[in-house]
């Protein structure tokens, strides 16, 4: 059997490394590895292969930069390239992506059945790029993979049933997986000079905060009147950098403490060892769960309800609060026993499936 794995950004690396892991288990499959170069750079891209173990990919597309319409159209036209050459069992497409939605239909258009891993998210807000890629990539999709109740309840909702299976979450698989690889080998919090549960992490980087002149600069004064109180590290993503610089924001004057983008392993020693996340990315909000951090998400949605139900993520819509919603939830207690996202068996499962 042969499988066609379409990735291109920093999360879906890490969901890659986790199936592909399982995959190599197995005898019998054949994956193919194709990046597209939606992340590009070497901080952003190329380290996670190396510090993940991931194969390098069988193609490069180089296909970065670029408007939503152009880049998903250059990948649409180099995927079915290698899709017709290639002519797998399977094309696999992880989360939300221009790569998801090129992949997808790329495969889609000629036939070929499309797996989605992490199918059946929704925040509602169809001016995210990413609600639109999902919503799309699910419904071409011939196998979904859901790693929760509320995302097979919104499938259902959308008429589809056939081929959907809860097989929890790949990311809490490689929190399982890195986690511990991460304290053994990870320098950051000694390179940075903190200790742990002495600091708050921050991450800013969804082009509706970036984008928007008045969400930023309200962010980052309010990050800075944490930061004033606690010790803020924020790592600063490329797209928030240039949104930043635009703006003329005076890096000298800010208490925020900016770091380069780091690889997955310093991420997860961040992460694991923050007194709080504030952050704007799906993935990360899950992170802050699998780490038992509390975590305040600066968006009007999340595709997580589950956090939220549980008291342990925090939805900040009024950014002027980020500053006293930190302080009053700095004063209380959280509770992570739920087993919200599976047993850390979601890529064998999807493997065996797969085999099936």
């Amino acid at each position: 059997m042969n499988i066609v794995t379409i990735i291109g950004a920093r999360p879906q690396f890490i969901k890659a490394a986790t199936v592909s892991r399982a995959i190599s288990k197995q005898k019998g499959i054949n994956e193919i590895l194709v990046h597209t170069g939606q992340h590009f750079d070497s901080n952003m891209s190329d380290v996670f292969f190396d510090e993940l173990e991931i194969p390098k990919p069988n193609y490069n597309l180089g296909i970065g930069g670029g408007s939503h319409g152009e880049q998903t159209g250059l990948m649409l036209q180099e995927i079915e390239k290698v899709l017709m050459n290639e002519k797998p069992d399977w094309v696999l497409v992880y989360g939300d992506t221009n790569s998801t939605l090129a992949g997808a239909l790329a495969a889609s258009k000629i036939h070929i059945p499309v797996v989605h891993v992490e199918a059946g998210l929704r925040s509602f807000n169809m001016r995210m790029p990413e609600e639109q890629n999902r919503i799309l990539t699910d419904h071409i999709s011939s196998v979904l993979f859901a790693p929760t109740d509320i995302a097979i309840k919104n499938l259902e909702k959308e008429g589809i049933y056939n081929n959907v299976l809860n097989v929890g979450d790949v990311m809490f698989d490689a929190a399982l997986f890195y986690g511990d690889l991460a304290e053994r080998k990870s320098n950051v919090l000694k390179n940075i000079g903190v200790q742990t549960k002495s600091y708050v992490l921050a991450t800013v980087h969804r082009a509706e905060n970036t984008d928007d002149s008045n969400r930023l600069l309200m962010i980052f004064s309010q990050l800075n009147k944490i930061a004033i109180q606690e010790k803020v590290i924020l790592p600063l993503h490329p797209r928030t950098k240039k949104a930043l610089e635009r703006e003329k924001y005076d890096f000298s004057k800010s208490s925020i403490f900016f770091i380069d983008p780091v690889g997955y392993l310093d991420m997860v020693a961040l992460e694991k060892s923050a007194k709080m996340i504030v952050t704007d990315s799906g993935g990360v909000q899950k992170e802050a769960y699998f780490h038992n951090v509390p975590c305040m998400t600066l968006r009007d949605e999340t595709e997580w309800l589950e956090t939220v139900d549980a008291g342990c993520n925090h939805i900040i819509s009024d950014l002027l609060s980020i500053f006293d919603r930190f302080q009053s939830l700095s004063k209380q207690q959280f509770d992570f026993s739920r087993k919200l996202y599976g047993t850390g068996r979601s890529a064998t499962e999807i493997v065996e499936y797969l085999m099936k």
